[in-house]
């Protein structure tokens, strides 16, 4: 194999983290990575995302790419992704998650919660949305599109009092710079995530190939994979895809694994606090670590993904998720929320 073209969206937080994927390729590989920017219909239609649907709007164009043979190897933000696998491709990889938190950005450092009656706060996020007005019901939500400064300059004018952003998108889209440097003078809130779960996937990476891939390229990509990343992230879109979800409908959900404990979050919000529909799950993970490292072992040899069953045993559990929702009333928010108004 020669270069390796991985494909990614135009926007510069894109081309940023498809940035971080190429330099680890090319470590691993010791082959040069070029990056092949694709213009997804996310990136040039400035319709809300809600109106656009969400699901794939940042992906379909680029899965095209990746089956036409126009690159070799894709990097996806993974909660832009539709849940149901593409025909042909196959997520190699999911590296090591970042920050997962929202954060709320603003000039001065007031908490979302303390923002005054009025006040302006902008995300094109239904989720996000829902959940801003469950902090604090005084405040008026504005659609908002555009990259990561665009977004912020709103803020740094006066347009706006706050904006709700991914942590892990704010230190990735200037790298090397430090998070300070980004924000300029403005002050990022964490909103935590026990009180404030994310979109499914969040500040995860995906790195999809072809399933017909060269072996070797298979083997590089695989790599890159972090298995307890897999797992969480495997479990929080098997909860959207239970509920029949797309991913930008107002669901947070967010697994977490510390020491061999799970523990799980997930929210269907609805019009008013009292409609949303949530379900947790605390759990032990016997034989976790034994399973993680039999997962490594069968990847690493290419044999198929899942034959240590790991994936299989956090779909479980975010199916046992989904169905407890479903039963408590979320399959009503979700048919709302995609019907046409």
């Amino acid at each position: 194999m020669g270069i390796i073209r991985l494909g990614t969206r135009r926007s510069a937080l894109a081309t940023a983290q498809a940035g971080i994927i190429a330099r680890e390729l090319e470590r691993i590989s010791g082959r040069p990575v070029e990056l092949v920017e694709i213009t997804s219909e996310g990136d040039v239609n400035r319709a809300s995302l809600a109106s656009l649907g969400g699901t794939g709007v940042f992906a379909t164009r680029l899965r095209e790419a990746l089956a036409a043979g126009e690159c070799d190897v894709l990097v996806h933000s993974l909660k832009d992704l539709p849940v149901a696998p593409a025909p042909g491709l196959v997520i190699a990889a999911t590296p090591s998650r970042a920050d997962a938190r929202d954060v709320s950005i603003t000039r001065d450092g007031t908490p979302l919660a303390e923002l005054p009656a009025g006040s302006t706060v902008g995300t094109g996020s239904p989720r996000r949305a829902a959940q801003v007005r469950r902090v604090n019901p005084g405040l008026e939500v504005r659609d908002l599109r555009g990259n990561v400064d665009s977004r912020m300059s709103r803020v740094r004018d006066g347009e706006l009092d706050a904006v709700i952003l991914a942590s892990a998108g704010l230190d990735r889209y200037r790298p090397g710079e430090g998070r300070a440097a980004a924000l300029r003078g403005l002050v990022a809130e964490p909103l935590e995530l026990d009180q404030w779960p994310t979109a499914a996937g969040q500040a995860s990476l995906a790195v999809e190939i072809r399933d017909d891939a060269h072996p070797q390229l298979r083997a590089w990509v695989a790599e890159l994979d972090d298995p307890e990343t897999r797992f969480a992230v495997e479990l929080e879109r098997a909860v959207l895809g239970g509920i029949e979800a797309g991913c930008h409908a107002p669901v947070g959900v967010h697994a977490e694994i510390d020491e061999g404990w799970l523990q799980v979050c997930a929210v269907v919000f609805g019009d008013a606090r009292p409609d949303d529909v949530v379900a947790a799950h605390v759990d032990h993970l016997q034989g976790f670590e034994k399973q993680i490292a039999e997962y490594i072992q069968v990847r690493d040899s290419g044999a198929a993904v899942d034959s240590a069953g790991l994936l299989a045993r956090a779909s479980e559990i975010g199916d046992g998720l989904a169905r407890r929702l479903l039963d408590n009333g979320a399959a009503e928010i979700v048919t709302r929320e995609v019907s046409p108004s």
